[in-house]
C-alpha cells in the first residue's frame, strides 16, 4: 500500500534516516501529500485506462455485444537520485562545540535531494536527460487532452479564471486534491479576489494548517515552479522552463491506482562510507531510487502560458 514520506518517517527506527526524510518533507506541499509505492526491480509497468467500457439497451432475443475498457501499457523507470556529503575531520573535531558539522552537512545534502526532486517533479524530461524521470510537464504524465493554454503562439497571457475552471473540470472523477502555482500567480488571484469582493475559503490541511481554497481545491505554492517558462506553437504550449515570462498551474489527484504517485525501490538510504583515503575527511552518501508516475489520464491537468499580470474573468 502506498504511503507518504511523512508516514514512512514515523515507521523507521533509524533516527538519521528519519531526520533526512523530515528534512526532505519540511515545508514542501508536494512531498507532504505525494504517496510512494515500493516496487521490486528498476521499473513499474502498469495499465492506464484510456476509455471506459460501454453498456446498451437490448430487446428480448437480441445479440449482446461484448465491450471492454481499452488500456495503454506504461512503464515508469526508477532513477538514481542522491549525493555525497564530505566533512573535514579537522573541522568536525575542532568546530562541533555548537553544531555537529557532520549532521549539518547531511541535512544540507538532504535539502539538495529535496530541491532536485521537486524541480524534476515539474520539469523532469527523461527524453532529453535520460538520468532523470519525467515530470508533470511531460505528455507522458499529463497528455495534451488534459491541458488548457493561455496566449497565442509564443505570446503568453494573463490567467483567465474561466479557463482555470475548465482545467479544474478536466480532472475526473471528483475534484483535484491539490492545485499548485507560483507565488506571482497566487498574488494575482488574490488581487482579483480583493477587487471583485470574492474571498478565498480556507480549510485545514493534513498538518492542521489553514490553507486557501479555490473552487473547493486547496492551493499550494511551489518555489520550484518558475515564472520564466517559454511557450510556442498553436495553441501556445509549454516548451522550456527558461527564457520566457510565463508559468503553469497544475491540478492533480494523488493515489496508487488512481493518480499521481511516487515510486521507489526501498526508502531513502543513508550510507556512512567512512574516512577517505586521499584527504582527512569522512563521507556520507544519501541515495534514493525513485520515480514518478500517473495511473490515470484524467487524474491531472494543467493550464500554462500564464503571465504575471492582472487576472481576467471573461
Amino acid at each position: 500500500m502506498a504511503m507518504t514520506l511523512v508516514d514512512s518517517a514515523k515507521l523507521t527506527n533509524d533516527y538519521l534516516v528519519a531526520g533526512v526524510i523530515a528534512t526532505i518533507v519540511k515545508d514542501n506541499p508536494i512531498m507532504e501529500r505525494l504517496p510512494f509505492i515500493d516496487i521490486v526491480g528498476s521499473a513499474l509497468t502498469y495499465n492506464r485506462e484510456n476509455a471506459m467500457a460501454s453498456a446498451a439497451f437490448y430487446d428480448v432475443g437480441d445479440t449482446w455485444v461484448e465491450d471492454t475498457p481499452t488500456y495503454t501499457q506504461v512503464t515508469a523507470a526508477l532513477k538514481i537520485l542522491g549525493g555525497d556529503a564530505d566533512v573535514d575531520q579537522f573541522i568536525q573535531q575542532t568546530r562541533s562545540n555548537i553544531n555537529d558539522q557532520e549532521a549539518t552537512a547531511i541535512e544540507l545534502k538532504a535539502k539538495a535531494v529535496r530541491h532536485t526532486f521537486e524541480d524534476k517533479f515539474f520539469y523532469g524530461n527523461a527524453t532529453a536527460f535520460t538520468k532523470e524521470f519525467d515530470g508533470l510537464h511531460s505528455v507522458n504524465l499529463i497528455p495534451l487532452t488534459q491541458q488548457v493554454h493561455m496566449g497565442t503562439t509564443t505570446t503568453p497571457a494573463p490567467l483567465d479564471l474561466i479557463k482555470l475552471d475548465a482545467a479544474i473540470d478536466l480532472v475526473r472523477p471528483g475534484r483535484p486534491d491539490l492545485m499548485v502555482m507560483t507565488r506571482a500567480v497566487k498574488r494575482r488571484i488574490s488581487q482579483h479576489s480583493r477587487a471583485s469582493g470574492y474571498h478565498f475559503t480556507v480549510s485545514p490541511d493534513e498538518m492542521g494548517r489553514q490553507i486557501p481554497m479555490y473552487g473547493e481545491v486547496p492551493i499550494a505554492i511551489s518555489d520550484f515552479l518558475l515564472q520564466t517558462e517559454t511557450v510556442s506553437g498553436t495553441p501556445s504550449v509549454y516548451t522550456l522552463p527558461s527564457t520566457g515570462a510565463s508559468s503553469t498551474i497544475f491540478m492533480m489527484q494523488f493515489g496508487e491506482g488512481l493518480g499521481i504517485c511516487g515510486a521507489q525501490n526501498g526508502p531513502i538510504t543513508v550510507v556512512r562510507l567512512g574516512e577517505l583515503e586521499t584527504k582527512d575527511a569522512s563521507r556520507t552518501r544519501i541515495k534514493w531510487y525513485c520515480g514518478l508516475l500517473n495511473f490515470g489520464t484524467l487524474s491531472a491537468s494543467l493550464i500554462d502560458g500564464i503571465t504575471d499580470a492582472a487576472v481576467t474573468d471573461v
